[in-house]
């Protein structure tokens, strides 16, 4: 069985982030397939409220968010550029902008009747439905504002321009092969060209080029996975071994982690682990006993738990 279980949906961007890297490294992986919005009573037992996805498991421990499936991404291939620790300054930065106000500008310019034809076409008209509300509520608490959609297509535009300019005399965005910047890069303008079928990148040679290049990685070998085998796995696993921890007062008493820019819903747990870059929370439940779950600290923030 594969190493890393990818729990995603099919239209999400950030988990096609994941599959496409997956594809360029070849490692295998297998896959468990959850509704686009929550309810997620399949994930609820690994990674609690947690409500974004993609989410990835290994064995009993859990990771939420890309920034760290990637660095597992990057730690099992042994391709330290396929995470942000593992890259310079300029390359960080250029993630930053591409991972927000780049990508939210993709996804309000891909917004039109056929991407909702195309969603509906993969799910039922209820599910529509309950998406747009919930991405409607999401949008509403949310702490970061998107462009609005006047000017998305000319945030998309100059995106595109810059990416025209970086390709010109190499095949990737940062040098002769990718690096987490052409991954950050792809899922966004995959969502334009790809899930929503427009046109907006067709004026753009060399990106036309790179994105073919990427979407030529494809998604490596995997297979689907029922939720319940899924929490098996983590059952007949012990999560791993800890680094050491730094300092905290909160070390082992009960927490929540919050993003901080949207999907603002609490993840709660005992705190076992500050890291440089994650805070680790074990949980307990009934099904699958204790896993540990990996979150990142840069956009969330730690709490004591609510008495």
């Amino acid at each position: 069985m594969p190493d890393l279980i990818l729990h995603h949906y099919a239209m999400s961007p950030f988990a096609e982030k994941v599959r496409a890297m997956m594809g360029y490294t070849g490692l295998s992986w297998s896959g468990v397939l959850h509704p686009p919005q929550p309810p997620r009573k399949k994930l609820v037992p690994l990674a609690g409220e947690y409500r974004k996805i993609p989410v990835a498991q290994i064995g009993a421990d859990v990771f939420c968010d890309t920034r760290l499936i990637t660095r597992e991404i990057a730690r099992l291939s042994g391709q330290p550029r396929l995470a942000l620790a593992g890259c310079d300054d300029e390359v960080r930065a250029f993630v930053a902008r591409t991972d927000l106000e780049v990508f939210l500008a993709c996804v309000i310019s891909a917004s039109s009747p056929k991407l909702l034809f195309r969603f509906w076409r993969s799910t039922s008209t209820l599910t529509v439905i309950r998406f747009l509300r919930d991405r409607i509520q999401m949008g509403r608490t949310a702490t970061v504002r998107a462009a609005s959609p006047k000017r998305a297509p000319g945030v998309v535009k100059a995106h595109l321009e810059d990416l025209e300019s970086r390709l010109a005399n190499q095949p990737f965005l940062f040098g002769d092969t990718p690096c987490i910047a052409d991954f950050s890069a792809w899922h966004g303008l995959w969502f334009i060209r790809e899930a929503a079928g427009s046109n907006l990148t067709e004026p753009y040679a060399r990106v036309n080029a790179w994105m073919d290049r990427m979407k030529a990685f494809g998604h490596g070998p995997n297979q689907p996975m029922k939720g319940k085998a899924a929490w098996a796995v983590a059952r007949d696993a012990t999560p791993r071994e800890l680094p050491k921890s730094e300092d905290s007062p909160l070390l082992g008493k009960p927490v929540t982690v919050t993003p901080s820019d949207y999907g603002q819903v609490p993840v709660s747990g005992t705190l076992v682990a500050q890291l440089a870059d994650s805070w680790v929370l074990a949980r307990e439940h009934a099904a699958i006993g204790t896993v540990h779950v990996h979150l990142p600290r840069d956009g969330f923030t730690l709490a004591p738990a609510q008495a």
